[in-house]
């Protein structure tokens, strides 16, 4: 296949020094954002951190890693601008896009070159950032600074999903309005009310239980909503000093944020339901672009621009902080997007490739597959089980992984891949 060129949307990248570089924000914002010069940043790769030991091991101490076998299943053809989210709910998965569309398609597509049959289930007039799901609820984050909130119709082909709220409501705003200690300081000569996020709101996140939605931004603040009548509970303002990219939770109800400013926070939720800051995770030397928790929470991953991937672990089963276990180095150039499934740890770069990290002997990790393929940075990752594929004999797993990118093309790939329990 011949590549055309197609540029990526950069803004034009002004000479700054290294630090100005540092505190970059992720990807675009509108040219209103009071940060949207600094767009785009987290596709310029930093040195790597020399002075965090590597777990990844070289593939010639593992010869047997030619038995994993891994191929592109298919090709989703649909989107017409750069994909920025991917999430899986049911039998659907749900693709986000920068021109505010979002795409449902059958997560498990016919093994094709090309695979068109696609469902614009929602269109809005900004760029779709995150996308999470809760029973019969799609919630979306976007970069005019909102979150809305769909409902899912999967019963009548090609029916748009009904939007049902706007976050913050109408109602949430109206009832802070008339407060002076409801107002925030957003700006030297500017004020809003606490429920409202000034700028892209980049991530979401979901509690265990479901009953409460995370989103943070890069005006530096996260909040709280409640999923059951959209209501806002908790604003966490300056909780970084740059803008947040990521947000996860872990099943223990912390909170890990990561930042342009280099920084990840861990906080606790209080008895009196507000969130206190419970350490700072540096070791990064340029801006936290993903984090990704492992299944038991015990492990925190974390991808930068400075091309590594940072193991956080506790040193105990009752210890309270996570400290750096090493790092997984492999990628030419900086850390956009993590996923885990199972015990595996998946990576996109803007290097264009995937990779697939499993944990094996003590705290070494080796480098299962790297799939390329896209012909821009990878934006987005999910992973789950191919549940399509029985082995009765247990002797290895088949997983599903669909990745995005800032390509010309456009396109959702899903790769198929086979690990066998050996490893």
């Amino acid at each position: 296949m011949v590549l055309l060129p197609c540029p990526l949307p950069f803004e034009s990248k002004k000479e700054s020094s290294d630090s100005d570089q540092s505190h970059s924000k992720h990807l675009s914002s509108d040219s209103s954002s009071s940060l949207s010069s600094r767009s785009f940043s987290s596709l310029y790769s930093q040195p790597s951190l020399l002075s965090v030991p590597s777990l990844s091991i070289s593939s010639c101490q593992f010869e047997h890693l030619s038995n994993t076998y891994h191929h592109c299943a298919a090709t989703l053809t649909g989107h017409s601008s750069y994909i920025f989210c991917l999430s899986l709910a049911g039998n659907y998965l749900y693709s986000g896009s920068s021109n505010g569309e979002i795409l449902a398609w059958d997560r498990n597509p016919s093994i094709q070159d090309n695979y068109s049959t696609q469902n614009i289930v929602s269109q809005s007039c900004s760029a779709v950032k995150s996308i999470v799901i809760l029973g019969d609820k799609l919630f979306s984050a976007h970069q005019d600074h909102r979150i809305r909130v769909w409902k899912i119709d999967n019963g009548t082909p090609n029916k748009k999903y009904k939007c049902i709220a706007t976050l913050p409501t109408l109602n949430d705003r109206c009832m802070k309005l008339f407060w002076t200690r409801n107002y925030v300081q957003v700006r030297r000569h500017k004020k809003c009310t606490w429920v409202h996020h000034v700028d892209t709101v980049s991530a979401l996140a979901l509690s265990k239980d479901g009953s409460l939605l995370y989103s943070s931004s890069w005006d530096r603040s996260f909040k709280v909503w409640r999923t059951s009548d959209f209501k806002c509970i908790e604003s966490v303002w300056n909780a970084h000093d740059d803008a947040i990219n990521s947000i996860v939770l872990s099943n223990n109800g912390h909170v890990y944020t990561g930042s342009a400013d280099k920084k990840i926070k861990v906080w606790k939720k209080q008895q009196d339901n507000n969130h206190t800051l419970l350490a700072t995770l540096e070791k990064h030397k340029s801006a936290v672009n993903a984090l990704a928790l492992s299944e038991d929470g015990s492990v925190l991953y974390s991808g930068a621009c400075d091309r590594s991937i940072v193991v956080w672990e506790k040193e105990s089963s009752s210890a309270r902080q996570m400290v750096v276990s090493g790092a997984l180095r492999g990628h030419k150039k900086s850390i956009l997007c993590l996923a885990v499934v199972s015990d595996l740890v998946c990576s996109g770069s803007a290097d264009k490739t995937v990779r697939i990290w499993k944990r094996g002997f003590g705290k070494s990790y080796s480098c299962l597959a790297v799939f390329e393929g896209h012909s821009g940075p990878v934006k987005c990752l999910t992973a789950a089980l191919d549940t399509s594929v029985k082995d009765d004999s247990g002797s290895g797993n088949s997983y599903l992984l669909y990745s995005g990118s800032l390509d010309c093309y456009c396109y959702v790939k899903v790769w198929k891949f086979w690990v066998p329990n050996y490893l």
